[in-house]
């Protein structure tokens, strides 16, 4: 089961956290077709959030055709977005581990890290076209 974590610092709405990271989970295969996401109740005493909040990120993933709510037993996934198990992706993620490490103690800031990531990504998709 997915577990949600909000960063106040983001910039991002929570809402928009919660459905970005169970759309991330559904790219990496963490989450697959007829998982149930943890109840309304679960999330709120897990990340201090207004229920409210919770329901509309769940709302969203259900306009966005991922997700579908059953009455009194909970939200199940309903698709998933790629077809790659977690088992494919641990070394990519051992070796970005590493490579933040390194940025780190290169002292690169978070910020730092995002914009090198966010040049670096866009430079080589124009590469590859």
């Amino acid at each position: 089961m997915i577990e949600f974590h909000l960063d106040p610092r983001s910039g991002v709405a929570p809402y928009l956290q919660l459905v970005q990271q169970v759309q991330q989970a559904l790219l990496l295969g963490l989450l697959s077709e007829g998982d149930r996401l943890p109840t309304v109740k679960q999330v709120v005493e897990k990340v201090t959030i207004n229920p409210n909040t919770v329901l509309k990120a769940y709302r969203q993933l259900e306009q966005d055709g991922l997700v579908a709510p059953k009455p009194g037993v909970g939200t199940f996934v309903t698709r998933t977005l790629g077809p790659a198990s977690p088992v494919e992706h641990e070394s990519l993620r051992l070796e970005l581990q590493d490579w933040l490490k390194r940025a780190r103690t290169a002292g690169l800031t978070d910020a730092g890290i995002q914009a090198l990531f966010h040049t670096t990504f866009r430079d080589t998709a124009e590469e590859e076209r």
